[in-house]
């Protein structure tokens, strides 16, 4: 009788263990797969491998392993067909999601900066991934693997791995719901594994010099790194992580390159096993610290970007750099690139005589990123804004000085303030060659007087004053980060006011605040704006701002930068003054972008931006738009205006492959629409948009 039990028992044994083999199988669901993409999926035991063109013949090929308890990625591979190499192997995408408290009551809701997330209490999850089914999906030339459920705390959601046609390119992405409300978040990420499938691990330093280790099993070590990259390698090639170049970095007042990067084993004591990946300091710049909104019902995506390649040493950050034009913003013909609103306060370094180079770190970090156009916002905080006049016309005589001295070549340094008095909120302003003024007059002193010094000088005490000195003197002004921070509730305030609708004021600038990762655009709170001005019937625009603080070229400048592509003949030379640029600003002639696309190329049945179209009776027009891009396109938007309501028209752009230029001819009816304007966004939300056509 005990060998018949021991028998039966290891029947029942071998019966339940291959019972358990075939339930611990992840379920495969294929039918939003199209089968007829360039892509190929198929289900091999417990595998489910997908592969993918990248180009000039070669594939991409990623092995998911379907079994629960494991690895996720078995491995990740590039080659031919029948000659695959594995680039790294037996890898999880791995994602630290910190979650913090929002304070939504003392200003202004979700759209808060000054926030102190990091000072609070807070805490830091694993996101942990339970297998338990996989949904392939085909978008145009893309196609996504989902793989449910992944949770930390009360979030949850799938992780998404997105391959793109055309591209050795990957995107890996943790999409996360809540339904907790007030949390503000930030998160690290990566590919980790329990042995490490790379036997060198490279980067390019600050300065732009590769460099390079070998992959022991050490603690993990925080990186500061250029071009956001860090890359493993193995014996058959390299396979670099890198961050979205704009939508990682939640608004700061200080670029500083806070190491976002990291490699190395058991990162933060929280990812068992070796990895690489990237990361964020949680004091950000130690001034304030809004990390990302999540409100609830929104799907967060906490991702990053991997490049395969069988090239080795390092070789593959080559591509990387093209991604984001080696972080640089492209010369386009007809147009010179500007940027605005920085508090680099070189005129109280100079007059405090600190040590300082012939070019001044910030200068050079600016014309290491091809911009030939910087508008300053000085005495932000040092300086004499309100007087004595003996200090102030001093201190702006130096601000001149230095201008004209460092604008030289394709480069313009030019001298503007954030006065933030007179009209409510804060503002910028701008002026097309040196002006001396001074915010405040007493009684009794005039508006304007010659100086013996420093010749025609202006008092101002008032918003009347400031708006006839703006007209005075040709200058223009525009709400900084509107409805938010220092703004918060302008302009909606003045908008009736006599300077708000004159032609001296711009109308408001655009920056990526609040951050917040369920966007597939940056910046959504300022483009409301710009309609909502477009309804208000006042013709206003929208130039993008970055507003940061200290700069030099070892920063992580153009993660947080934007730039202005203005329609120029030539940049004028400082001496003789800058009213084209003013012109080309005050006109609309220009759009703004965070560099990756470009849209040389903007008119509606041949009207471009800033001119008015008179409408057929029918309303039928064309929109016609030359578009370049760097990382796959996800959509364009036409979005247009009745003097009440919005409307928009989205095109799918998700057929696009990596590295396109293509010219674009969308019919849209305007019938009754008094305006248009158009938004092109990418894959890892860089976008760029228009200033807005006029209809009648």
């Amino acid at each position: 009788m005990f060998k018949k039990l021991t028998c039966f028992n290891l029947l029942c044994l071998l019966s339940a263990f291959s019972f358990a083999q075939q339930s611990t199988l992840v379920k495969v669901d294929l039918s939003a797969f199209d089968k007829k993409s360039a892509a190929t999926a198929t289900v091999n035991g417990n595998a489910l491998e997908v592969s993918w063109p990248t180009g000039d013949n070669v594939k991409g090929r990623i092995i998911l392993d379907l079994q629960t308890g494991t690895p996720l990625i078995k491995t990740l591979q590039v080659g031919k067909a029948g000659s695959f190499k594995d680039i790294a192997g037996s890898l999880d995408p791995s994602f630290i999601l910190t979650i913090g408290k929002r304070d939504l009551v003392s200003q202004n809701g979700w759209n808060i900066f000054f926030d102190r997330t990091a000072y609070l209490p807070y805490t830091s999850h694993n996101v942990k991934l339970n297998k338990r089914d996989i949904k392939i999906s085909t978008k145009g030339s893309q196609t996504c693997i989902s793989v449910s459920e992944a949770t930390a705390a009360t979030f949850s959601g799938p992780i998404e791995i997105t391959l793109y046609n055309g591209s050795p390119l990957l995107n890996m992405a943790a999409v996360l719901v809540t339904q907790t409300d007030s949390l503000a978040i930030i998160y690290d990420a990566g590919l980790v594994s329990k042995t490490s499938p790379w036997e060198k691990i490279y980067w390019s330093d600050t300065e732009n010099f590769m460099q390079s280790v070998k992959a022991d099993p050490d603690p993990a070590r925080e990186l500061a790194v250029k071009y956001r990259a860090i890359i493993g390698e193995n014996r058959q090639g390299s396979l670099a992580v890198f961050a979205p170049p704009h939508q990682y970095f939640y608004p700061l007042d200080n670029c500083y390159n806070l190491k976002f990067t990291w490699y190395g084993t058991n990162y933060r004591e929280m990812m068992p096993g070796y990895g690489i990946g990237i990361r964020h300091d949680l004091l950000g710049d130690r001034r304030w610290v809004p990390w990302f909104n999540a409100p609830p019902g929104t799907k967060q995506r906490l991702n990053f970007f991997c490049l395969v390649s069988d090239q080795k040493e390092g070789k593959v950050l080559a591509m990387v750099k093209q991604f984001t034009h080696e972080d640089k913003y492209l010369p386009l013909e007809g147009y010179y690139t500007m940027c605005s609103h920085f508090h680099t306060e070189h005129v109280d370094d100079v007059l405090t005589f600190k040590p300082l180079p012939e070019i001044p770190g910030f200068v050079k970090a600016f014309r290491n990123t091809g911009v030939n156009i910087v508008h300053l916002g000085e005495f932000h905080g040092p300086g004499s804004p309100r007087g004595p006049e003996i200090k102030r016309f001093s201190e702006q005589k130096t601000l001149f000085e230095e201008c004209r001295r460092l604008s030289n070549g394709n480069f313009l340094l030019l001298p503007g303030e954030e006065p933030n008095n007179f009209f409510g909120g804060h503002w910028m302003n701008f002026f097309p060659k040196p002006v001396y003024w001074v915010m405040a007059r007493t009684a009794g002193q005039p508006f304007v007087e010659d100086d013996p010094k420093y010749g025609k000088v202006y008092r101002v005490g008032d918003k009347e004053d400031m708006l006839k000195l703006l007209e005075a003197e040709k200058g223009l002004a525009w709400t900084a980060h509107a409805r938010t921070k220092g703004s918060t509730g302008f302009p909606d305030k003045y908008k009736e006011e006599p300077f708000f609708k004159s032609d001296r004021f711009l109308g408001a600038a655009w920056k990526y605040i609040p951050a917040d990762l369920s966007q597939p655009r940056l910046g959504k709170r300022v483009f409301d704006l710009m309609d909502d001005m477009a309804n208000w019937g006042e013709k206003k625009y929208v130039i993008a701002e970055a507003d940061l603080f200290k700069i030099e070229p070892d920063y992580e400048l153009y993660g947080h930068l934007n730039v202005n592509y203005l329609q120029l003949d030539q940049i004028p030379e400082f001496k003789d003054g800058w009213t084209p640029i003013l012109d080309a600003i005050s006109t609309g002639r220009f759009f703004s972008t965070t560099g990756e696309v470009l849209l040389p190329v903007f008119n509606v049945n041949g009207k471009g931006a800033g001119e008015t179209l008179q409408l057929e009776a029918n309303g039928k027009a064309i929109v016609t738009l030359d578009i370049s891009w760097t990382f796959p396109l996800n959509f364009a938007e036409i979005i247009s205006g009745d003097g009440k309501q919005v409307y928009r028209e989205s095109v799918n752009l998700t057929n696009t492959q990596a590295f396109g230029k293509q010219t674009f001819r969308v019919p849209v009816n305007l019938q009754n629409r008094k305006w248009v304007r158009v938004e092109v966004w990418d894959v890892a939300a860089n976008g760029a948009f228009t200033q807005t056509v006029w209809l009648n």
